[in-house]
């Protein structure tokens, strides 16, 4: 594999120098267009007034339109205004492309933009119905949109890893290429083009092989410091690699930050299992002082396991940086993983002691332990442009960071209380119950998630826009991959702990490639046939023994009542538990 590589690779390079003298003026060029035509649509529809349209026959088709482009500048970093998303009509629902677009675009809503709240219900009433009766009103929905659809509607975007996301186009739209209306079937010319779905089949391929490599490459550095084989805790290097290298948009020739953010993420598991089930509470400390010291005295067995591996990681960083800036980057990565050893000493004297925190107490310490910005910050010092040294410092940290830090604590805890019960530890959603003893653990969770859903829309308006962080787009780019991978893992479960959950996903990610025979596309039966549920069970086989068996699993989605949608400022949300999180 490391052979093809290099020759795929040394067969592109040899080939863009013999075209560059052909292209540069081309490229130029038509990049030039390309953003001076986008630069003009983005004023057109800065420029154009919000106002009501009487219902014709080009009003589904603007709205189709102005959801692409809002969902297209938004991610760009553009001001648009929600609002031209506002005046939906009731036959919108006859265009269920219309209403899927409306959907998507939805998902970057930004904090108090209700109206695209309204809108997004709405549309997501209108998705569920539509694929409830497998129609369009005159058309039966195709196989292929159907699958999109259910696939957006089971699975929310800021859950779901890029990679997997491309595969899932590729298929279906391999199959069926439509843009669905009232009136007929629109064939999608650029995705119907056999060239351009043949490159995007073999690309994935290639990161497939990267991916790959990368993995058995994680594996024997897993293997030489003997973290695969601890004897305790949980061992997760093909989930963490997955979730690292299907998130993260980075390019081929960076691997390197895949491997640092995957090297983290095990150092991390480990170390968080041995403080949790393994050391005693003097070994702890000991450790925690070891780390304090950045000196390795005093320390056996795994504790001297953890502060080696640990030592090497970070000279590992450090020797990859620009060598005036090494050694003040190597006491900030150090310094980042001091307060982690040092909050996960505390959480054990609280447990041990049958101390109960607050809840603001716990957050400030819980933030820290979860270790989301010990994973995202060193390894945002080798990306281009990296992030300032000055924002590796704990007190220096940008509020993207201390979003991503709180996000991840919550959502952990809203799938891991009852591990974490089990094993002794505190845990948001059991602190909220023991201060307000009238509510009930639904109550809890549902707080805890509705303060979720707020702070993800203030999260994503500090990676998509300017102004907020001192931080480049790359670093924020990474801020917003290392959530999404841990919305993945909780999002309506805790799949981190499950040996099975991920295979099918693991293996569409690493090692399956796509189907590359098309698949003719048959249009369906007017009258679906009612979906049996997949009956589930448990699993003890190891993830390596589960890769080798394909398998597939379908995901059920509770249909919404059919109705039309008024769009009002929604009341405030009441939640009985009260509590401060005025420092997140």
């Amino acid at each position: 594999p490391h052979v093809l590589l290099h020759h795929r690779w040394t067969t592109y390079v040899v080939y863009t120098m013999e075209m560059k003298m052909h292209r540069i003026v081309f490229f130029l060029k038509h990049e030039w267009l390309k953003k001076k035509k986008k630069f003009s649509i983005y004023v057109d529809q800065k420029k154009q007034k919000v106002e009501p349209r009487k219902t014709n026959v080009l009003s589904p088709i603007k709205l189709y339109k102005d959801s692409l482009s809002f969902r297209l500048f938004r991610m760009q970093g553009y001001e648009v205004n929600p609002e031209i998303l506002k005046h939906m009509e009731e036959n919108y629902e006859q265009l269920i492309t219309v209403m899927y677009s409306v959907y998507t675009a939805s998902d970057l809503s930004f904090p108090g933009e209700y109206e695209l709240e309204e809108a997004r219900k709405f549309a997501k009433r209108m998705l569920e119905e539509s694929i409830k009766r497998n129609r369009d009103h005159n058309f039966v929905l195709s196989k292929g949109f159907q699958n999109v659809v259910k696939y957006e509607l089971n699975l929310p975007w800021i859950a779901r890893l890029d990679h997997l996301d491309h595969r899932m186009c590729i298929e279906e739209y391999k199959v069926t290429p439509f843009w669905i209306g009232k009136a007929s079937y629109y064939r999608l010319s650029c995705l119907d083009n056999k060239k351009l779905m043949q490159l995007a089949m073999e690309n994935y391929e290639f990161q497939q092989l990267i991916f790959r490599n990368g993995l058995e490459e994680l594996k024997r550095w897993s293997m030489k410091w003997g973290l695969s084989n601890m004897g305790f805790g949980r061992e997760k290097t093909t989930y963490i690699y997955f979730a690292v290298a299907a998130s993260v948009s980075l390019r081929p020739i960076d691997s390197i930050v895949r491997l640092i953010v995957a090297k983290a993420g095990i150092i991390v598991t480990v170390a968080d299992d041995f403080y949790d089930m393994e050391g005693s509470l003097s070994e702890l400390e000991v450790l925690t002082d070891a780390v304090k010291r950045w000196n390795s005295e005093g320390l056996q067995g795994h504790s001297e396991t953890i502060f080696n591996v640990l030592d090497d990681f970070v000279n590992d960083i450090t020797s990859k940086c620009h060598t005036k800036e090494r050694s003040e980057i190597e006491e900030k990565i150090r310094d980042i993983w001091r307060e982690t050893f040092a909050s996960w000493m505390v959480e054990k004297t609280w447990s041990h002691s049958g101390y109960i925190p607050s809840v603001d107490e716990y957050l400030q310490t819980g933030m820290i332990s979860i270790s989301a910005h010990t994973l995202t910050l060193p390894a945002s010092c080798l990306l281009n442009p990296g992030i300032p040294n000055e924002k590796l410092k704990p007190a220096e940290y940008e509020n993207i960071t201390k979003l991503l830090m709180a996000i991840t604590r919550l959502l952990n805890d809203t799938q891991g209380y009852q591990r974490e019960k089990a094993d002794g530890k505190m845990n948001l959603v059991l602190l909220l119950l023991n201060e307000n003893p009238e509510a009930d653990i639904d109550e809890s969770i549902t707080y805890v998630e509705e303060i979720v859903r707020l702070k993800w829309k203030e999260f994503l308006k500090h990676v998509l826009m300017d102004g907020f962080d001192d931080l480049p787009k790359p670093c924020k780019n990474l801020h917003l991959s290392c959530l999404k991978s841990f919305q993945m893992f909780f999002n309506s479960s805790n799949l981190f702990d499950s040996n099975t959950a991920l295979v099918d996903d693991i293996k569409k990610a690493i090692y399956v490639p796509i189907d590359r025979m098309p698949k003719p596309f048959l249009k369906p039966p007017p009258s679906p046939v009612p979906a049996k549920k997949d009956n589930f069970t448990k699993s003890s086989a190891s993830l390596d023994g589960a890769l080798r068996n394909q398998g597939n699993k379908s995901m059920t989605k509770r249909q919404s009542n059919f109705g039309k949608m008024s769009i009002k400022r929604p009341e405030k949300v009441h939640i009985p538990i009260s509590s401060n999180f005025c420092f997140i």
